[in-house]
This record gives C-alpha cells, sequence and structure tokens, in this order.
C-alpha cells in the first residue's frame, strides 16, 4: 500500500489506485492515518471530520470504519482495530508519503546521499492534502512544514553544487522558488546554480526579486543572499586564498590534524590552529593546501590575510587595516566599515556569527596583531613566532622527514639523472636542512644545469662557508641560496637584490625595469623564476617569497638602498599621472603635476587599459604612499595620494582613498601645496564616509593655503567643497556665502567647468530654500557653460538637478526630457551612481504624472544600479523616493519602511535635511493609519525650523489642521 498526502490524498495499491470512499470517509481515514499506530477516540473523529458543519444525529463513524475494513481486507499490513475508548489503524509507517518523506531525508543527511535527498522529495506532489479541508483531519498541527521540504531542496543543492550538478538543482528549485519568492534560502541556493551554470544575469534577477517580495514584508535581504549577490556580479569573492600550490608534497599527518581541527570546529564551536616554523618551512604552503580541501566544510567563506609580520621593508599590517580588508572580501560595503578598531572587530564577527567561514591570517607578527581578527569558525594561524595562548591548538612545523624531502626532491628534478643515487639525494635534501623552500631552490639550480652529475651540486653545497654565529639566519638557508646566487648572472643577482627592497606586494616587469635602471626586464624575471627565487603570483607579475628577502638582505645587501625604490616611486607616480590624465581627461588640469619622469613609464591606448594598470597596481600605489611617507619623501607620498584618490572613489575603495591621504597628511608638516591639496581631497573622502563635520573642518583647514599660494583655482575648488558640507548639513546661508566666492574666484580663473560647478550647486542651495525660480536659473547657466566645453559628466549631473527642479514647477514633461537626457549620458560614461540618480527621478516624474508603474520601474533600476555605488546621500535618497511611490499608491507599510530606512541612513551621516524630510515623512504615515505620534512632528518641524527651510511652515500648517494626538 501507499498512502499520499501530498497533494491531492490518494491511495495505491500494485500500480494502482484504490478507492478509499466518498470525502467524509476519506477524512476518518487521513485521521487514523495521521495518528498511525495511536488510538483515535470516536470524539476526536467526530469532532474534526463535521467540523464546522451540522453534526450528523446518528452514529456515521462505525459505519466509515467498517467500510474502510473492506477497502483493505485484502492487505494484510493495513489492520483497523476498535479499542475501548476508540480506533487504532496498525500499519508500517512508511507506507505514508509523509512519514517516508520524513525517514529518507535523515538518511540522506547521513549519508550525504544526493538520490535519496531526490527519492524523497519526489514524493512531494505538491500541497499538503492540496484537495481536502485540513482543519478536518486536525488542523494546521498535523501539517508538514513547508521548512521540511525547504530544508530538503537546501540540502540537496549543496550536495549538488559542491559535485558540479548545478542544472540539475537549478531545474529543481525554480519552481519551488517561484511559488514564494520571499524564500532567502532557496533563493540563495538557486542563484548559486545560476552562477555555476554561467546565467550571472538570472542570478541578478532571482536577487532583486527575492528582495522585492521581502519589501512587502518590511524586511531586508539576508547576508547570505546579498554575499551571493556579489558573486553573481563581480565573480566569486567568497574566497580570497591564494593560488593552490601544485608542488605541494608530504605533510599527510599535518593536514589530516589541520581536517580534524575544522570538523570539530563546525561541530563543537569556534577553533584557532596556529601553525608557527622556520622560514621557508612551508607554513603558508600548508594553511593554504588545508584552506583550499576544506572547501565543501566551510561554504559560507575562506578568507586570506597577509599581516606581513617579518616581510622586508613592510610594516606589519595594523589589525584595522586587516579587518577593512576581512570586511571588504565579506561584501560589506566601504562606507559602512567603522573607523575604530573595536567597532571594525565587532562588526566582523557579527558578519561571520552563525556561518562556516575559514580565515588564513598568514604571517603574523605577534598575539595583539591577531587577537581583534578572531572570528570566523575556524582560523588558521601562521607565524614565525611560536603559538600564541589564544589558540585552541597547535603545530609546530619541523623540517620535511626524510622520506618526504627525497620524495619533493625527485618530483622537482628529471628522474634519469637522478636514479640510483639515494644516498646521494639524501645528502642534498639534508644539507637544505629538509626545508622545502631551499630543496626548490637547489632543485631548481640541477635542473637548470644538465650536465652537472649530483655529486657537484653536493660539493657546491658544501663548499659554502659557515655562518657568522651573530646571524640569526639558518646554515641550511644560507648554503641553498648561496648556491642558486652564486649561479646567476650579474645582472641576475643585482635584480634580485634590488627586487628584495620594493615595497608593495609584487613587480610587474616595467616595475622591475624601474628598479633596476634599466628598460626592460622581463627576461631577468623570468630566469629568477625559473630556478624557484621568485613566484609568478600572477600572468606577468612575480614575487618574492619573505625567505628569500630575508637572505638577500642579510648576505647580499645592495651598496645604494635608496636609489632603486626611488626610480620604482618615480615610475610608479609618473605613470599613475597618465593613467588618472586618460581615465578622467575632464579632471587632467585639476590633478598635481608628477614632477618627476621614469624612462619607463607607460603610455595607455585607452581609458579601458589604464584602468586595468590601476586595478593591477592598486595594493602596490598604496603600499608606494606608505613607503614614501615612511623613508622621508612627501612629495611623492601626497602627489601619489592626491592622483589616486579619483579612481579609488569610482572603483568604491574608500577606506584606501581616505588612508592613503591621511598617511601624506602625517608627513607634510609646512608643505603648504601638499597641505593645500591632500586636505581638500581628504574632505571629500571624509564627506563620501559621511563624516559631514569632519569634512567641513578639512575643506576650512586647506582655505587659507590656497589663498597663502595664490593659487585661484585652488581656492575656488575648495569654497565649493565648503559650500557643499554645508549644503548637506543644511547651513544654507552658509553654503551661498562661499558660492558666491567662489563664483568669484572661477571667473578670474576663466575655468567654465568649475564656474559650472559651482552654479549647479548654487541652484541647489536655491531649490532647498524654496526659490524655485533661482534654482532654474542657475541650472540652465550651468548647463550651458557645460555644453560649450563639452563637459558630459557635469552635463549628466546638471540635467538631472534641472529636471528636479522642474518637477517642483509642475513642468512635468520639460523634467522627463532631462532627466532622460541625463542618464543617457551616465550610461555612455559609465557613471552608474549617475545614472541612478537620474532614474530615480524618472520615477519621481512618473509618480507625479500618475504612472506608478512606470515610477516603481525606474526606482527599481536605480535601486539595482545604487549597490554598485559608495554614495550614501544616493541610499538616502532612493529610500525617501521609493516611499513616496509606495505612499501615493496606498502601501503604507512598505512607505513606512522606506521613510525609516532613509531615517536611519541620514542620521548616521549628519545629513540634517534628509533626516528632518524622513521623520517628518514617517509622522505623516503613522498619521494616516491611525498611529498618533506627536514627537515625530515636533522633530520634523524643530529640523525643519533651524535649519529656516520652507518645509517648516508646511509643516506648522498640516499640524494647524490637526485635531488628533499628532497636534500634541
Amino acid at each position: 500500500m501507499d498512502f499520499r498526502l501530498f497533494g491531492p490524498f490518494e491511495v495505491w495499491h500494485d500500480g494502482a489506485t484504490v478507492d478509499p470512499g466518498d470525502l467524509q470517509q476519506r477524512y476518518v481515514l487521513v485521521i487514523l492515518l495521521l495518528n498511525a499506530n495511536r488510538a483515535v477516540t470516536r470524539e476526536y473523529l467526530q469532532e474534526y471530520v463535521w467540523r464546522g458543519q451540522e453534526q450528523p444525529r446518528s452514529d456515521l463513524i462505525t459505519s466509515y470504519i467498517a467500510r474502510l475494513r473492506k477497502v483493505f481486507k485484502d492487505s494484510p499490513e493495513v489492520v483497523i482495530d476498535k479499542t475501548p475508548t476508540g480506533y487504532l489503524l496498525r500499519l508500517d509507517e512508511n507506507l505514508i508519503d509523509v512519514v517516508r518523506f520524513r525517514t529518507l531525508c535523515a538518511r540522506a543527511r547521513t549519508a550525504n546521499d544526493a538520490a535519496t535527498f531526490h527519492e524523497a522529495l519526489d514524493l512531494w506532489r505538491g500541497r499538503f492534502l492540496s484537495d481536502m479541508d485540513v482543519d478536518r483531519v486536525g488542523g494546521p498541527t498535523v501539517m508538514p512544514s513547508e521548512e521540511e521540504r525547504v530544508d530538503a531542496l537546501v540540502d540537496l543543492a549543496e550536495l549538488e553544487l559542491s559535485a558540479g550538478q548545478h542544472r540539475r538543482i537549478r531545474d529543481r528549485l525554480r519552481p519551488v522558488w517561484e511559488e514564494d519568492r520571499s524564500q532567502q534560502r532557496i533563493a540563495a541556493a538557486l542563484m548559486r546554480a545560476l552562477i555555476q551554470s554561467g546565467d550571472h544575469v538570472r542570478a541578478v534577477e532571482v536577487y532583486h526579486q527575492t528582495r522585492d517580495a521581502l519589501d512587502e514584508y518590511g524586511m531586508d535581504v539576508s547576508r547570505e543572499l546579498r554575499d551571493t549577490m556579489r558573486r553573481a556580479q563581480y565573480g566569486d569573492r567568497l574566497s580570497s586564498l591564494p593560488m593552490r600550490q601544485n608542488r605541494f608534497t608530504g605533510r599527510a599527518d599535518e593536514l589530516a590534524f589541520v581536517d580534524s581541527v575544522a570538523r570539530s570546529a563546525v561541530e563543537d564551536g569556534p577553533s584557532v590552529l596556529w601553525i608557527s616554523g622556520m622560514p621557508g618551512v612551508g607554513k603558508t604552503a600548508l594553511a593554504v593546501s588545508a584552506a583550499h580541501r576544506l572547501g565543501d566544510v566551510f561554504p559560507d567563506g575562506r578568507l586570506f590575510v597577509d599581516l606581513t609580520g617579518f616581510t622586508p621593508n613592510v610594516a606589519p599590517a595594523t589589525p584595522a587595516a586587516a579587518l577593512a580588508r576581512l570586511l571588504t572580501d565579506l561584501g560589506v560595503p566601504p562606507e559602512a566599515i567603522p573607523e575604530n578598531t573595536a567597532a571594525r572587530a565587532d562588526l566582523y564577527r557579527s558578519t561571520v556569527d552563525g556561518t562556516r567561514t575559514l580565515v588564513v591570517l598568514d604571517n603574523a607578527a605577534s598575539e595583539e596583531q591577531v587577537e581583534p581578527l578572531l572570528g570566523g569558525t575556524l582560523t588558521l594561524i601562521t607565524s614565525r613566532e611560536q603559538g600564541a595562548l589564544m589558540a585552541t591548538e597547535h603545530i609546530r612545523l619541523e623540517p620535511l622527514p626524510p622520506h618526504e624531502a627525497v620524495e619533493l626532491f625527485r618530483k622537482l628534478v628529471t628522474a634519469e639523472r637522478v636514479h640510483g643515487h639515494v644516498d646521494q639525494i639524501r645528502e642534498v635534501v639534508a644539507l637544505c636542512g629538509q626545508v622545502p623552500l631551499l630543496i626548490h631552490l637547489v632543485a631548481a639550480q640541477f635542473q637548470r644545469h644538465t650536465r652537472w652529475p649530483l655529486t657537484h651540486l653536493l660539493d657546491l653545497l658544501r663548499e659554502v662557508p659557515a655562518v657568522s654565529p651573530d646571524t640569526t639566519f639558518p646554515h641550511a638557508a644560507t648554503m641553498a641560496c648561496t648556491v642558486s646566487y652564486d649561479q646567476l648572472t650579474e645582472e641576475q643577482q643585482t635584480l634580485f637584490r634590488v627586487f628584495a627592497l620594493a615595497p608593495g606586494a609584487d613587480l610587474s616587469a616595467p616595475g622591475a625595469a624601474a628598479l633596476m635602471g634599466i628598460r626592460k626586464a622581463r627576461g631577468l624575471l623570468e630566469d629568477l623564476h625559473r630556478v624557484s627565487l621568485l613566484e609568478e603570483s600572477a600572468p606577468e607579475r612575480f614575487q618574492m617569497l619573505d625567505p628569500l628577502r630575508d637572505y638577500v638582505l642579510a648576505a647580499h645587501p645592495p651598496e645604494d638602498p635608496v636609489t632603486p625604490v626611488d626610480r620604482l616611486l618615480d615610475f610608479y607616480l609618473a605613470t599613475t599621472a597618465v593613467a588618472v590624465a586618460t581615465v578622467f581627461p575632464f579632471d587632467r588640469d585639476r590633478q598635481p603635476e608628477p614632477t618627476v619622469t621614469s624612462p619607463v613609464a607607460l603610455s595607455f591606448r585607452d581609458g579601458d587599459s589604464a584602468m586595468d594598470w590601476l586595478d593591477d597596481e592598486r595594493y602596490n600605489l598604496v603600499a608606494a604612499v606608505s613607503h614614501a611617507a615612511a623613508h622621508d619623501r612627501p612629495e611623492h607620498a601626497w602627489r601619489l595620494a592626491v592622483l589616486l584618490w579619483r579612481y579609488l572613489y569610482v572603483r568604491g575603495h574608500l577606506r584606501e582613498w581616505t588612508d592613503t591621504l591621511q598617511r601624506a597628511a602625517d608627513v607634510l608638516d609646512g608643505n603648504t601645496m601638499g597641505l593645500a591639496n591632500v586636505r581638500l581631497r581628504l574632505s571629500e573622502a571624509r564627506r563620501n564616509s559621511g563624516a559631514l563635520t569632519e569634512a567641513r573642518a578639512l575643506a576650512e583647514q586647506a582655505l587659507p593655503l590656497w589663498v597663502e599660494l595664490r593659487d585661484v583655482r585652488g581656492e575656488a575648488t575648495t569654497l565649493v567643497a565648503i559650500a557643499t558640507n554645508a549644503y548637506m548639513i543644511g547651513d544654507f546661508p552658509a553654503a551661498a556665502e562661499h558660492l558666491t566666492t567662489a563664483l568669484d574666484r572661477w571667473e578670474k580663473t576663466g575655468d567654465a567647468s568649475g564656474h559650472a560647478h559651482a552654479l549647479d550647486l548654487f541652484g541647489l542651495v536655491s531649490e532647498r530654500r524654496g526659490d524655485l525660480i533661482d534654482a532654474e536659473r542657475k541650472h540652465l547657466a550651468a548647463i550651458e557653460l557645460l555644453r560649450r566645453i563639452d563637459h558630459r559628466p557635469g552635463l549628466a549631473h546638471s540635467l538631472d538637478n534641472l529636471g528636479y527642479v522642474r518637477q517642483r514647477l509642475g513642468r512635468l514633461d520639460d523634467a522627463l526630457a532631462h532627466h532622460t537626457e541625463a542618464r543617457e549620458l551616465a550610461v555612455e560614461l559609465g557613471d552608474p551612481g549617475a545614472e541612478a540618480y537620474a532614474l530615480n527621478n524618472l520615477g519621481n516624474t512618473h509618480r507625479l504624472a500618475g504612472r506608478y508603474e512606470e515610477a516603481m520601474a525606474c526606482q527599481q533600476q536605480a535601486r539595482n544600479l545604487a549597490d554598485l555605488v559608495v554614495d550614501p546621500n544616493l541610499r538616502t535618497q532612493l529610500y525617501l523616493d521609493r516611499g513616496e511611490t509606495a505612499r501615493a499608491v496606498g502601501d503604507h507599510q512598505a512607505a513606512l519602511h522606506a521613510y525609516r530606512a532613509a531615517l536611519d541612513l541620514s542620521a548616521g551621516m549628519g545629513e540634517r535635511v534628509q533626516r528632518a524630510r524622513a521623520t517628518h515623512r514617517i509622522a505623516e504615515v503613522l498619521h494616516d493609519t491611525g498611529r498618533h505620534d506627536p514627537a515625530h512632528w515636533h522633530d520634523a518641524l524643530s529640523e525643519f525650523a533651524e535649519l529656516g527651510l520652507p518645509e517648516a511652515d508646511e509643516v506648522r500648517a498640516e499640524l494647524d489642521k490637526l485635531t488628533c494626538a499628532c497636534a500634541g
């Protein structure tokens, strides 16, 4: 027998359906099935079978039981017994599909068996008892939870995604998600399947449609869904591990130990495993190899941070910087990363809490450095220092056992050359101290010199003189490195020596050429790579491992360690100037002159290639600013930091934008030109972080420096920056005063783009103060200037601002045309922020015209774009305007949710006008829905009045008409 309760109720026997009788009789049977092997009283049956209906006068239960016995008279596995209190259905409960479903799911989870999950899910034919009234068989308490099905689907998805069977799970999940798009776990699994199948566009669509469904409940999407969204947009960012080292060998016991610690951490709680050992012994290789192997155990993320604890020429990473890197990898928006270390640590722990995340903290200097970084399910720490007290487990990594060291050497050389020479191989690896890095070095030399017998290699190793007793560099390392170094040509030796001086993680061929003072270095880099003295970290990019840096700086320090690095800094500064001018040509005349040249400085065919170079070199350029600041190179530090600001802004690297400028500011004592530039750009960085008061103060500090320099353009730009901050915090008289002065300065310089920008901002100030005609006049004047010089980025913003003013003037057709042109320009320029503003205003225009569907569609597109932009003000504006649209269509719950989100964002930034508007709208919606709260009305009125805005009169007029508690 087969009793099917998922979907329409059916009974099957030997491949054919069995008729269990009329509807009332079916209800009796289902109640007995749901209470199988338990007695059911006559009163219970009577109550539920006729629930909501007139009770029969005669006893029909006895009749139905008799008929059911006839139905199953030929089925010995189904027996209905009479008990003193009622009836008992005896059968194997696995004959019931609901029970069988649960049994199969439990078995599948125990065995990690996808086939058993499939068997279970195939039983689910539809909604439980879809053709019957569930209240008449016991009500919702007897129904299997939809969560049980979701659990099974998600567990099956994990198994099939791990096995690469993304198409199967995609096709199974899609219809389930279509049934209820608010199911976040189903949506996340479906997105992962779509990403694996290469359909990133559909994955993004699933995200946005799920987010829309959740909006109806006033809920935001989960962190898991946001992370998956970023994977769809930018690729798999949930793993920042370096590439797996294909030459890694041995360490079976250590890998097994890491594996056991990892699985215990998942079951019993977070663990910290400290891996210590001498340089070159393979600490990083072990941690990275283990992390790659544990992908199935840590599906929520595997992160890697180099703490540079013992890297020569590089300061150990601060906990704050390491936390910023971890939070960025986890998908936290830059503007949401707190300033102080403790707050970052709290956010990091809360972000990974409840997830299965593995974190590798490589090259740690001390316990103090890593303590704020603990929080993942498993943290692997590598360090030359012995394990700290905070660690729950330790591995002291020793050199390879003799047999593993021999096996590694054999893997690295041609088999015929070492066949039959086991004793000599043992001596070679013993002289290398059985350290993996040193075995690689020696094997590379042996492989390169095809005519060397093993005896010659041994002689070279034995000839290396003993190290002096005052050095800490191991003798085995000295021998192996010296043999490799001695085989290099003079030019190769020079590159090897100067490479160790370079700040940053790696070097490109032009960077290496700059270090050496030659035109080309690619061939030399490849030479050093072939003999394992360099690693290729990415195509055409090379890095030196820390132990080799230690060796060369101890044994062969360059006679002049300053000049090569100065040449590299010149290369970075000169090439960055070219790259930035190519990507942002409209900003070229406002960037500082590089003041240096480099014979290997690059040029770029177009903006895309220049942007690619900036992306590739970003970490090195940031390191170059820090190195220049720390080594008395203030000109390099501030000029490079100021050149980088717009690139870092566009790419969303807000933290690096701020940090590089701050680093430069710290070393500019008395440097008026540098301080003027740095404070101006740092002001813009702080404004984009939402720190408006600090931003205004920085710009005000920069202003007298420009006056001292008699730089009218710098003075005008800074006046506009001060006015922008004053405008954003609601100080409109100050904004107008500074803009008036700025316009005078721009007229003196003849700079049309600067003049237009100031006019446009002045138009915004006039609009906020209620003078729409003056605002329109100023925007039109700005647009005329911008069209004359073909300044399309500025034109996109000014057109959008003019469209908003004409919205308020009721000229909706004109507004629609302006916003449409602004959007087209933004798309052409590849500016998602400007496009989002234009789309949002298109939505506002449609709403004012009563076209609500078009309004919601435009604002949804704007919201999608805002996910790609670092602009807190944009997000606030989007929430406010989405609230207006929701309110216009009568969706008070969605409106309230949007207004409250806008209030949270604006309050965090100190943006008083937006805060007042959000508070006012919340008060109105609460009033409209019968929840009268005078506090919101009072707060809005006070804020508008203090800002001197016309909205204060509007709020007073509203309150005068109210007789409810809102007027209190």
